[in-house]
């Protein structure tokens, strides 16, 4: 081996290392002058330019990490209500965001952010250009079509435009027009006392003519007494076993107790009512305790038999374990049902089969129960309850169950 060579080796390596040592000391220190009493810096993590985005905007986070030792400000070249850094302002350390909103005119936007750091604008400037728009008309989900029940009342129709607009209707003897505003149309439905009707609503512009879209409005038939489909409810989340958010009856508003449906206060559990809103649907009960829903009282004029068509689906944990599923009707009032008990076999997907719930639709119309009720008069209400008020020592002691889309229809005069 040769030792001299060895000898300069180590020798160059210590020195390497004893100037890297010394540097890194030095950048400690000249770090901790900085802050502390030296010249202000300001820098963002990664030295972004700019942002191009679409007319939708900043769809997901835009986020930079400013590093700085003294206090910084954000501020465009010129007043604009589209783009804006939040914060636009920090001490020290931070991080901002971008948020771009959707660009519904028909120009090219641009704006230039500069930094002003301990009052000193500095150097560095962000652009955002954001591309222009093109003329449309969207009437929100147009393709569903919007169904009125046969007893008539408002209707609302929401657009998503950036033009102006007007609309004709293909026989609007039973609609209404009650208000028109840039984004929505509310109009009233007379009451239908014969077989179901539909119109079709065109929306236009008239400053760009070749811009239309259409809807269908259908109204069930005069037979149709009742049809819920508690699209007024928005609460917590449509995954079912996702119970944070929602409302429990002897909280919803007095607006939405006024819709008529009513709950059995619970002595088994503080006199609560125990049947929750969701978005668009409901659900009866708790662990240990059951909740029911009863219907407003029947519309109708003599003794009838009806038939009550509805959606209903048992409650699954993420775990994948399934509630008892026991559904018990009964008719308060005038009437019979045909039936006293159902068990709720549409089990929604579990955590670990679709978490969303797409491939399995527990709200397909294939999958309604029915039942019918003899002698109904304007007295006769519907309960449905979900197992016993007090579950404890019964099966699981659980008895959740989902509620939706109740019709209920004269099937003989």
């Amino acid at each position: 081996m040769n030792t001299n060579r060895l000898f300069m080796w180590n020798k160059a390596a210590l020195l390497l290392l004893a100037l890297c040592i010394s540097t890194a000391l030095f950048t400690s220190c000249k770090n901790e002058v900085d802050i502390e009493t030296g010249d202000p810096y300001f820098f963002i993590e990664g030295e972004p330019t700019g942002l191009s985005v679409g007319v939708k905007g900043t769809t997901s986070k835009v986020s930079y990490v400013v590093r700085s030792n003294r206090p910084w400000k954000i501020v465009p070249d010129h007043e604009v209500d589209w783009a804006r850094a939040f914060p636009d302002e920090g001490e020290d350390d931070g991080i901002f965001e971008i948020i771009v909103n959707e660009n519904m005119t028909f120009d090219l936007r641009t704006v230039n952010f500069s930094f002003v750091v301990d009052g000193e604008e500095q150097s560095l400037l962000y652009r955002i250009d954001q591309e222009k728009n093109v003329p449309f008309i969207e009437i929100i989900d147009a393709e569903k079509g919007i169904g009125i029940p046969a007893v008539g009342g408002e209707v609302t129709i929401s657009l998503n435009t950036n033009v102006d607009w007007e609309y004709t209707i293909s026989n609007e003897s039973w609609l209404t027009e009650l208000e028109k505003t840039a984004t929505q149309l509310k109009l009233t439905a007379g009451r239908n006392f014969d077989r179901k009707r539909s119109v079709t609503l065109t929306v236009t512009s008239p400053s760009i003519p070749e811009l239309s879209e259409d809807l269908v409005l259908t109204q069930s038939s005069g037979s149709v007494i009742l049809e819920e489909d508690f699209s007024w409810l928005n609460y917590g989340n449509v995954i079912p076993y996702e119970y944070s958010g929602e409302k429990r009856f002897d909280s919803w508003t007095d607006e939405e107790k006024n819709k008529g449906w009513e709950s059995t206060p619970s002595e088994f559990s503080s006199n609560q009512q125990l049947v929750y809103a969701r978005p668009g649907f409901v659900k009866l009960g708790k662990t240990n305790y059951g909740g029911d829903l009863i219907s407003p009282k029947l519309d109708l004029e003599s003794t009838s038999n009806v038939k009550v068509t509805f959606k209903a689906a048992a409650y699954i944990s993420a775990g994948g374990n399934i509630d008892d599923k026991v559904l018990n009707i009964s008719v308060l009032g005038a009437g019979e049902a045909s039936i006293s008990e159902l068990i709720i076999d549409n089990i929604p997907n579990s955590r670990a089969e679709d978490e969303a719930g797409v491939v399995n639709d527990i709200w397909d119309p294939e999958r309604a129960y029915s039942f019918t009720i003899t002698g109904a008069t304007s007295q006769t209400q519907i309960r449905f309850l979900g197992g016993a008020f007090d579950l404890r020592g019964i099966g699981q002691g659980k008895n959740r169950i989902f509620l939706d889309d109740i019709k209920v229809e004269i099937i003989n005069n």
